[in-house]
């Protein structure tokens, strides 16, 4: 088996119209890019457009009758790590985001997350502490490290572009760093055909 780079991929969960969260997700991808540790891919739930869970069997089965619900299963089994980019609704996240966790099973499990959040005065704190409930539910493991945006539409600039100051560039360079060293610990050593750990160069 040869080495390959783990793959990250950054979840939009808000698929309102008008939405930001679109903008802190191409930023923070780029980020991740740059970085050079990941091989990176964007997922929007806005074009992924699942129905409310429709599967008649628990996910853990694994026995998926919809299309859509297998097409989501491999986007979703290909991943090695996850960064989700949440608003705040109401003191907590969004449906569209509970509802995509909710289709599947084993294939969040045993893989690095963390967060982008947005929101006012919060931050979207207060959507990542009722996400960290469900996340480790279903076997991920969230990093300390987050990004917290407060009073976030004062971050998008007409074009759609983020002006990120220093501290949150830092905020998602520590988080990107402590995601690979999890994401590291968690995926299984390359082995080549007789047995032997494969060479990563």
């Amino acid at each position: 088996m040869s080495y390959t780079r783990p793959l990250l991929q950054v979840i939009v969960a808000s698929s309102r119209p008008g939405r930001i969260g679109g903008s802190f997700a191409d930023w923070f991808a780029d980020l991740a890019i740059q970085d050079d540790r990941f091989d990176v891919e964007k997922v929007d739930l806005a074009e992924v457009r699942l129905p409310f869970v429709d599967e008649p069997k628990h996910p853990r089965l694994r026995q998926y009758e919809h299309q859509h619900t297998k097409g989501w299963s491999a986007t979703i089994d290909r991943a090695d790590a996850f960064v989700f980019v949440t608003p705040e609704y109401n003191y907590g996240y969004n449906a569209v985001l509970k509802n995509a966790l909710d289709f599947l099973c084993h294939e969040w499990a045993d893989k690095a997350v963390s967060f982008v959040s947005y929101g006012g005065i919060g931050a979207g704190t207060r959507a990542v502490q009722q996400l960290k409930q469900v996340v480790t539910t279903l076997r991920m493991v969230p990093i300390f490290e987050s990004v917290n945006i407060a009073f976030a539409p004062q971050k998008v600039r007409a074009d759609g572009t983020i002006d990120a100051d220093e501290l949150l560039t830092a905020a998602a360079i520590q988080t990107l760093g402590e995601l690979y060293r999890v994401t590291s610990l968690l995926r299984p050593t390359p082995v080549d055909a007789v047995g032997a750990v494969a060479d990563p160069s």
